[in-house]
């Protein structure tokens, strides 16, 4: 069911909300944890950029909850939605920071040699 609720939020995210001071183009969904019953949903979102646009964000989709709830229970063609915890995933932004350290080591290490 995570996969599905995933899915579905991932298309409601991109297509449906349209607020003009948040880029969805660099908001993804990177994971969903919902409860046996589907009364619960952790959903973590990675947001390329900074700190600002990240927290900018994070206060939209807080915003829009309600409306995500009801299209979610729509998609997923039941009466309860569940009720959505969104929360930072910023492990993505992470990995690209340790590769970029990585590669720079790398090439210190050749301009060494």
């Amino acid at each position: 069911m995570s996969v599905e609720i995933k899915r579905i939020l991932s298309s409601i995210i991109q297509e449906d909300i349209k607020d003009p001071r948040i880029d969805f183009t660099s908001v993804s969904i990177t994971r969903v944890d919902a409860a046996q019953d589907i009364s619960h949903a952790r959903v973590y979102i990675s947001i390329m950029g900074d700190d600002e646009k990240q927290e900018q964000t994070m206060q939209v989709l807080q915003k829009a909850r309600g409306y995500i709830r009801t299209e979610l229970a729509r998609g997923l063609q039941i009466r309860h939605a569940p009720d959505l915890e969104f929360r930072l995933d910023k492990s993505i932004e992470q990995g690209i920071r340790i590769s970029t350290l990585l590669e720079s080591l790398h090439e210190n290490s050749e301009a060494k040699e």
